[in-house]
């Protein structure tokens, strides 16, 4: 027993899951919390640290709580709203929530119908399990689309060091209702209602498709355990992750991918220093001819062979310092590998892994790795304001700076600005630009490219591209937003990446030939009615089209980068309530 005792606490003491750390994360998809966050940061009530997510629940409740202790710098709706978000993260609070229609000793357990949810929490066992139930109506010109969720979550936290937590939602969206007028074939009509293909240039979150009959299923699941303390943790996890500071899609890691699982590790030992580290299981979506299972048949004698995936990791550290106050600055470096099996130099978190490549590969004369590095910067130094840019490299080189020396470096870069309750409270407004230059995210071999699932991990333009994002949003009561935004995006022509001779592709003008334009308006309004039930309306218009190039033409693309639902222009409505989000 004494050794035993000895070994939980070494664990404890290396795996440790902070304020900070991710132990049970908070969906990134729950827009609202996250979006109260950011604008008590910027509005100076709060120090966080917003280019890492998701956050974890105990994070979002202790910053909840440093609100409550300088509730004079809250308006009368910040303070409204900080009260209704508090009462959602009661257990990290070692409270019971307050519900209208619910169950309860009032001590140890809460089983609610409104909101649907039951905790349970003592000296040494915290539970929240709660249901996800939603259904969004989508309708323009072409017909309705459904889509309806269901599935559940479940927290559970044990004597305050170990988290354990899953999430399952079984989602589809149903085409049945699409006109026959717009679709050549049922089967055209079928695949029209998934709106959500990695080959389409739209922000949904990636998934993969099961069959159906009438669209498209597919199910997410996210799940993981890990061990914490005050300054860090340590987890196995399956879980979107978004790295870097933006209001509509990161160009390091955006989250859009679906979720992978991954070894995680997160330190915050003193207020100026911040580490992330995550070791990941990507999807190639590239078969594998030397693995294979093989099918008997027992009818006609015969054999059926089903290839499997190419193997597919991603290591990845982040290095956070705040040399002041509310100035955040992070460089990081990654790499995506495909051996067939994991490589032990890779789950060293403090490593430079291309060096670690050169040193595996070179010797070999073999083909190297796809690595990649990144900066970040996010300054709320003047109030009100939020400042910050990212710059994503995937190959760099000083040859490629010369005046005459056509060729551009394969970079992203990001830079955008945000205001909250200035000059007007409960108002805010910002603006971001995104430029990714040609062969960016991609690499000559498929197997090793800045995907997961086919989906893009950075930016879903991809290379090649730009967009223009602009936003105003308005508060004017407790969990109500409404918020009017406008979206411009252009992708240029889609070189293909040949290895050692991409000096051609690198030396065209970036942009210099269009091939697809967006163009978005929106006034979408969310109202919170209680903790986590949701009515959503959006009001959207549209406009795709596309343009001829040497490499394809305008119809190619159109059908390539835009849902047959959504091509040309279109005034969209979606009306949706949910439990959960």
């Amino acid at each position: 027993m004494k050794l035993l005792r000895k070994y939980v606490s070494l664990l404890l003491l290396l795996g440790g899951g902070m304020l900070h750390a991710q132990n049970i994360p908070e969906h990134i998809a729950y827009t609202q919390v996250y979006g109260f966050l950011d604008e008590l940061a910027t509005d100076g009530v709060v120090d966080l640290s917003s280019h890492v997510k998701p956050y974890s629940r105990k994070l979002i409740a202790a910053k909840l709580q440093e609100a409550l202790l300088k509730d004079s710098l809250l308006s009368a709706r910040q303070y409204v709203d900080l009260k209704f978000y508090l009462n959602d993260y009661s257990n990290e609070l070692d409270t019971l929530p307050k519900s209208f229609v619910h169950w309860t000793n009032h001590q140890t357990f809460d089983l609610s119908l409104l909101e649907p949810s039951f905790h349970y929490r003592d000296n040494y066992f915290k539970c929240r399990i709660a249901p996800l139930l939603g259904m969004d109506l989508t309708y323009n010109r072409k017909g309705l689309l459904i889509k309806r969720w269901y599935g559940a979550d479940i927290q559970l936290d044990i004597v305050g060091h170990v988290s354990v937590w899953g999430s399952i939602r079984d989602q589809s969206y149903n085409g049945k209702y699409l006109k026959d007028s717009y679709f050549d074939s049922n089967l055209a009509k079928i695949n029209g209602a998934k709106l959500a293909q990695s080959q389409y240039l739209n922000n949904l979150p990636g998934c993969e498709y099961k069959e159906a009959s009438y669209g498209g299923d597919f199910s997410d699941v996210r799940a993981g355990i890990s061990i914490y303390d005050w300054w860090g943790s340590i987890g196995l996890v399956k879980d979107n992750v978004v790295w870097g500071d933006s209001y509509r899609s990161s160009n390091v890691l955006s989250g859009r991918a679906p979720s992978f699982p991954m070894v995680t590790l997160s330190l915050t030992p003193c207020k100026w220093f911040s580490f992330q580290y995550f070791h990941g299981w990507l999807n190639s979506n590239v078969a594998d001819s030397t693995r294979y299972y093989v099918e008997e048949s027992y009818t006609d004698s015969t054999s059926r062979i089903h290839y499997r995936p190419k193997n597919k990791f991603m290591a990845a550290n982040l290095f956070t310092f705040t040399p002041i106050k509310n100035l955040n600055l992070s460089i990081g470096n990654s790499i995506v590998y495909a051996e067939d099996n994991v490589q032990a130099a890779y789950f060293i978190p403090f490593a430079f892994y291309k060096s670690l490549d050169h040193l595996m590969t070179k010797g070999l004369k073999v083909e190297n790795q796809n690595s990649q590095a990144f900066l970040m910067v996010s300054s709320r130094n003047i109030p009100h304001l939020h400042l910050y840019g990212s710059v994503f490299v995937d190959e760099f080189s000083l040859r490629r700076w010369k005046k005459d020396n056509p060729e551009r470096n394969i970079v992203s870069y990001q830079a955008g600005a945000n205001v909250t309750n200035w000059p007007l409270k409960n108002l805010s407004y910002g603006f971001e630009y995104t430029r990714s230059n040609i062969l960016c995210y991609k690499h000559s071999i498929e197997a090793i490219t800045w995907e997961s699932n086919s989906y893009l991990l950075g930016h879903y333009l991809g290379a090649n591209s730009q967009e223009f994002y602009a936003h105003v949003t308005y508060k004017p009561i407790r969990s109500l937003s409404i918020r009017l935004s406008y979206v411009h995006a252009d992708k240029g022509t889609d070189y293909p990446y040949v290895r050692r001779s991409t000096t051609q592709a690198l030396s065209q003008p970036v942009l210099g030939n269009i091939i697809w334009k967006h163009d978005e308006a929106s006034v979408r309004v969310t109202y919170e009615i209680w903790n986590n039930l949701y009515a959503v309306v959006d009001l959207g218009y549209n406009h795709d089209r596309a343009y001829d190039d040497d490499y394809g033409t305008a119809e190619t693309y159109l059908n390539r980068y835009t849902p047959v639902y959504l091509h040309g222009e279109n005034f969209t409505t979606t009306a949706g309530m949910a439990f959960g989000f």
